[in-house]
């Protein structure tokens, strides 16, 4: 055996200094993105999506460029939250995000598709690939915080953001239900194995508010919430009311327009990553 260069691309030796060659691909040419969020859950339904626009609009906010780049290619919801439609504009040079009415860029299979109501009944390495797509393809230009709403789970199309798009850290959402653990404790340990960092975690419909003497109602029981971070030295970013008007502002496109302080602290943690 000739001596070690500690080169591994030019060396055939399968040695314990062999260092596992990087998935990690390059954005498009055109894009310089700083930072990328994944916001993420064991299960789907917990408002993954609402807690991905909401924190863009608090980045925005902030005076950041801010994108979304919607990886939940079966259930795409980020361009009915921002009240975004018709397709997106490609040229030779690659693919355009959409632009919402205060200057966020967002990516979704629902820009590329004739009908937003059409299904996508694609196996997951397609799914996969197009989310690939949506990082190397798309002209994002300068973006200060990118976040990846993902969808649930931890099958093909997590596997793939993991490995392909340099994510920085994640937000974990869940609700107050008892298998709440089960939830975060799946999201926990696949972070735990692609070695990205867990940022926090921010419970959705941990409770209803009385609109006549204000006092806050558990609909789904007592939370967990606080036994569940401490099980997994996670720290609390938010706690997410069940909003009718938040909901209805998701409705009509207006999500920008939202008023509420509940992800402050998970802005304030984000923002520290520049």
């Amino acid at each position: 055996m000739s001596e070690c260069t500690h080169d591994c691309s030019t060396c055939s030796q399968n040695c314990g200094e062999r260092k596992p060659e990087s998935l990690i691909e390059q954005p498009h040419k055109m894009s310089q993105i700083k930072k990328v969020i994944g916001i993420v859950s064991g299960k789907g339904g917990v408002g993954k999506s609402m807690v991905s626009s909401l924190l863009a609009v608090n980045m925005n906010r902030k005076g950041y460029k801010t994108a979304i780049l919607d990886a939940d290619i079966t259930g795409p919801s980020i361009p009915k939250a921002f009240g975004v439609t018709g397709r997106a504009l490609a040229s030779e040079e690659g693919i355009f995000p959409a632009e919402t009415p205060t200057g966020l860029s967002i990516m979704s299979v629902n820009l590329m598709l004739e009908n937003d109501t059409d299904p996508v009944v694609w196996r997951g390495p397609v799914i996969a690939g197009v989310v690939k797509q949506f990082w190397t393809d798309v002209i994002w230009g300068d973006v200060d915080f990118m976040f990846v709403d993902m969808p649930p789970g931890t099958g093909d199309v997590p596997l793939t953001v993991f490995q392909s798009i340099p994510v920085d850290g994640i937000v974990v959402v869940t609700s107050p239900q008892e298998l709440v653990s089960m939830i975060v404790g799946k999201a926990v340990k696949m972070a735990g194995l692609m070695n990205i960092p867990i940022l926090g975690i921010v419970e959705n419909m941990s409770y209803a508010e009385c609109p006549d003497c204000g006092k806050k109602i558990n609909l789904f029981g007592q939370s967990k919430l606080d036994e569940v971070a401490k099980q997994y030295d996670l720290d609390i970013l938010g706690r997410m009311p069940i909003n009718p008007k938040l909901a209805a502002a998701c409705d009509k496109g207006a999500i920008e327009l939202y008023a509420g302080n509940w992800l402050d602290n998970a802005a304030d943690k984000i923002e520290k990553l520049k």
